[in-house]
């Protein structure tokens, strides 16, 4: 069995500045990579298995099948799992490779949680026997560069995280990576495609509270790591599908009027009755969307994978034009 490494960064450092600028703009917003500590994360795979929360199952239905066609053209190399979470999906993404075709590849999973990391890397070390590892605790947001480079990469970014970005901030994103890859680099990425209504909101306002209570998660994060002294009591989680944006809005909505101090900041914040804190959105995509988007960011689709329903989709990216290895 291989060791298991890791590269450690200082992301936390970074709450302070972010939760300062959020709290104090004239719409109150807390940056969504804080709704994921270990507690969050444990949360949140909690919710992937509500019958609501149709995103992880269709997915993960689309990429049993995909997965196959996806190692096929992977040869070796690293597989870098930005955001990874449990070991769900990277399991299912090596259960298409032919048998004896585990040697020569490493998997990088990166991932704000520590304990997401450790959990992953235990069930993936017990089931592959030989599979190199090397975690990577950051905000792969901002520490891209801790990626190593040399070998061939295929880049996988699941569960329609891309869709926490807003139009801008996702643009840029697929920027970054496409900047970062080589000729025969690859990424699979996941989109949550547009749909009714109905369908959406009911996915993030499930009936059994558990998404609720991984919205207010992210005012314990605050409370802790910032020595604030939120109530949770007094806010409400509140999920609305934005129409004219195509996205779902996730927020926190003070209940009463009140002061909120935040000591690691001097700061004392007031909120006045219904008045929200936006700590999530999840934008929903259409394939003509998701391909000028690819091609802004100097991508190209060479393959898309989806549901009958075309719910969900999987789509591989590769670099245009790019040469040098």
């Amino acid at each position: 069995m291989e060791t298991l490494n890791y590269i450690e960064t200082t992301f936390h450092e970074d709450i302070g500045a972010d939760v300062l600028k959020g709290l104090t703009a004239p719409r109150k917003s807390i940056p969504s990579k804080y709704l994921y500590d270990a507690r969050g994360s444990a949360i949140f795979e909690e919710i992937c298995r509500l019958p609501e929360y149709y995103p992880t199952r269709t997915e993960l239905s689309i990429l049993k099948d995909a997965a196959p066609a996806v190692m096929e053209r992977f040869c070796g190399g690293d597989i870098v799992e930005l955001g990874a979470g449990s070991s769900l999906k990277i399991r299912t993404l090596l259960g298409g490779l032919p048998a004896g075709r585990l040697q020569g590849i490493r998997y990088i999973p990166v991932d704000v949680s520590i304990a997401a990391l450790e959990a992953s890397a235990c069930e993936l070390v017990d089931l592959y026997p030989g599979l190199e590892l090397l975690g990577i605790a950051a905000d792969f947001t901002r520490h891209m560069d801790m990626i190593p480079a040399g070998r061939k990469r295929l880049f996988v970014f699941f569960g329609s995280t891309i869709g926490n970005f807003d139009e801008d901030e996702g643009a840029g994103f697929l920027k970054g990576i496409a900047c970062s890859m080589n000729t025969g680099d690859l990424l699979l990425i996941g989109f949550d495609m547009l749909k009714p209504r109905a369908v959406v909101e009911q996915a993030y306002n499930d009936s059994a509270g558990v998404t609720a209570e991984f919205n207010r998660n992210i005012l314990r994060v605050v409370n802790r790591e910032l020595g604030a002294d939120f109530d949770l009591g007094l806010f409400s989680h509140r999920a609305l599908f934005n129409e004219e944006r195509g996205r779902v809005e996730m927020y926190l909505r003070a209940e009463a009027e009140t002061v909120v101090n935040i000591g690691a900041l001097g700061l004392e914040v007031g909120f006045e009755k219904g008045e929200g804190i936006l700590t999530e959105i999840c934008r929903k995509f259409t394939r003509e969307g998701i391909e000028r988007t690819a091609l802004d960011a100097g991508l190209a689709v060479t393959a898309w994978f989806s549901d009958p329903k075309g719910w969900f989709s999987l789509v591989i990216m590769e670099r245009r034009g790019r040469q040098g290895g």
